[in-house]
């Protein structure tokens, strides 16, 4: 066998895991020994925030998958140009919410 096919993984794609799941919000919290990052949708007339996925890993993976996203970002702004956030508005502190439907304490 050679080093090519010893790097490949036999993935099983379920189709109820191909259709995938939209998200416009990730919240992401850590212990000590693991990252949660909850993937969520807001939606116009839903009263809260949907969490459709919640994702666990080591730090070791979290990095990994970090450093994954910002070589996959940086493919993707070479080809299609940068990616503009405009003005920060999409980061906040979950802390700074109440559970009242997100209002401000």
């Amino acid at each position: 066998m050679d080093n090519e096919n010893k790097n490949q993984l036999n993935l099983e794609l379920k189709p109820e895991v191909a259709r995938g799941t939209y998200s416009n919000l990730a919240i992401i919290s850590h212990s000590h020994s693991e990252f949660v990052i909850d993937f969520a949708t807001i939606l116009p007339g839903l009263p809260k925030p949907e969490i459709g996925n919640r994702i666990v890993m080591n730090p070791e993976h979290a990095k990994r998958l970090l450093n994954a996203l910002a070589d996959n970002i940086g493919k993707y702004e070479s080809q299609f140009g940068p990616i503009d956030l405009g003005a920060p508005k999409g980061t906040f502190n979950i802390n700074d919410f109440t559970q009242n439907n997100g209002a401000k304490s």
